[in-house]
């Protein structure tokens, strides 16, 4: 499974809709980040905007990205939303197999995220329970950052500690991806590349057009 989800984080916000409109056959998958200004500096989507692109582009799966404190808080605003896919920080939330069990009680995928630096080993107990891994590959908050290369080993060992254990959960990989890491990343064990500004900043069709080229 090779699939690029564009990340709305890096779109234009007064021409959202038609940005996304121009690559919605081209993808599965919509990738919206939710922050709440603590758990990283930045500010951006509410639980209406969730419901309002359910509405508009029912095809895709939206997969939201808890990158708050607390998620526990929000989380069923955006369940009830129409989110698809919900991750969140596997450093925000001690009890991971509560809330990991909740979003999937309500139908969704459920899925934990790591910043760059959180060592794999807590993830571990939780990997009976993850649909998805989602690993950031930048440091949190901001699109248009530089893919931290250490990120690749990473990649690495999940895919080897999911062979190892017989899971089949998906892994997701978002930071700093562009054409030209889009094949080496995913050569590594990813299966969902996020991409924003390599999407998103030009014409969205004809990148991510470029992207899957370069992804082969």
């Amino acid at each position: 499974m090779r699939k690029i989800a564009p990340s709305i984080l890096s779109a234009y916000p007064l021409n959202l809709e038609d940005q996304i409109s121009r690559i919605e056959k081209e993808t599965e998958i919509l990738h919206i980040d939710i922050m709440d200004g603590h758990f990283v500096p930045n500010l951006t989507f509410g639980p209406h905007f969730i419901k309002a692109l359910k509405k508009r582009f029912d095809s895709l799966l939206l997969d939201v990205h808890l990158m708050v404190y607390r998620p526990e808080t929000i989380m069923e605003w955006y369940l009830e939303a129409g989110a698809d896919w919900v991750s969140f920080h596997i450093e925000a939330n001690p009890h991971h197999h509560r809330y990991l069990m909740k979003i999937k009680e309500s139908g969704a995928k459920a899925g934990l995220a790591l910043n760059p630096t959180t060592s794999l080993c807590l993830l571990e107990p939780a990997l009976p329970y993850v649909d998805f891994v989602l690993l950031l590959t930048v440091n949190p908050g901001f699109g248009g950052q530089k893919f931290i290369p250490e990120g690749l080993e990473k990649i690495s060992r999940l895919k080897e500690m999911r062979e190892k254990g017989g899971y089949d959960f998906l892994i997701e990989v978002d930071g700093g991806i562009k054409s030209s890491n889009i094949k080496e990343i995913f050569s590594a064990g990813t299966d969902i590349a996020v991409a924003g500004s390599a999407v998103f900043h030009g014409d969205p069709l004809k990148n991510l057009l470029e992207l899957k080229e370069a992804a082969l």
